[in-house]
């Protein structure tokens, strides 16, 4: 993937919507830096902060080292506020903008990981486990999903795609959203590919949620996942999650404007060729 700064990179395709606010703050010919984020955070209201309540900045990342658990990228935003980033990298500007667009959520995810990273540390644990893995998968490449129609929802859990997404088309333009979460996946989305696949949350809302400005709705999806998140009961384990073959949402690509694109079994997989956790 080019390394290129694009300034209009979210103005490119619907996937960008819920980055687009944060984004125009970024317009310029140059790479934006860590001084240009931080002009973002102070304009934000309400502050952003890390969930230890330490105010939210963003610092450019040592050379790699060994480092004391402290100074590590997890701890050290939960600790000083501190997010690390990478000069002309995409993947971390991305980040970036997730932090300014789901600023509750990001700090809920981080201090899930610093609870698990204390947690392991205490108990002389090597490896990372399940709630880390399905705390990564989410923040990499989570899709949050709002849906006013039940069983619109089931299709999605049932890997119903062609059902969902051609033969309910109109239904789910009136009745689902999407929204990209993960930074990994807006990275795969400035180049995208068939066979791009998200995980999804899921959230039951009513009719009136789609009325609202985008502003409001993504305020409510913030909290909202940010509470789902927190709960020590949810995000276990990664079955949690259902797959979203992301190039299958009305809109997203000009493809799946006809219905042969919904036959391809390889990116549209069915339930059966995955096993019992329905993976794709």
């Amino acid at each position: 993937m080019s390394n290129a700064w694009d300034s209009d990179f979210a103005e490119r395709s619907p996937i960008f919507e819920p980055l687009r606010a944060a984004a125009g703050g970024l317009r310029g010919p140059d790479w934006p830096d860590c001084n240009d984020l931080n002009r973002l955070i102070a304009s934000h209201r309400p502050p952003l902060t890390a969930a230890s309540g330490r105010p939210l900045r963003f610092v450019a990342q040592p050379p790699r080292q060994q480092q004391a658990f402290d100074d590590k990228f997890e701890p050290r935003i939960y600790l000083r506020g501190e997010v690390q980033l990478r000069p002309c990298n995409w993947h971390d500007l991305l980040s970036a903008l997730v932090w300014l667009s789901f600023p509750r959520a990001k700090a809920a995810l981080n201090q899930r990981h610093y609870g698990e990273l204390e947690r392991r540390r205490t108990a002389g644990a090597a490896n990372r486990g399940p709630v880390q893995d399905t705390l990564t998968l989410l923040d990499e490449g989570g899709v949050i999903v709002v849906s006013a129609d039940a069983e619109l929802s089931r299709m999605l859990a049932d890997f119903e795609w062609k059902n969902l997404f051609w033969l309910h088309r109109r239904e789910v333009q009136a009745m689902m959203r999407f929204y990209l979460f993960g930074h990994a996946l807006y990275e795969k989305a400035l180049q995208p590919f068939v066979g791009i696949t998200g995980r999804g949350v899921v959230f039951e809302v009513g009719e009136a949620f789609f009325a609202l400005p985008l502003a409001q709705q993504l305020n409510a999806l913030d909290a909202r996942l940010a509470q789902h998140i927190a709960d020590p009961a949810r995000l276990g384990a990664t079955r949690e999650l259902v797959p979203v073959p992301v190039l299958g949402v009305p809109g997203w690509c000009a493809g799946n404007e006809a219905e042969v694109f919904y036959d391809d079994i390889g990116y549209f997989r069915p339930a059966r060729s995955c096993g019992s956790t329905k993976s794709p």
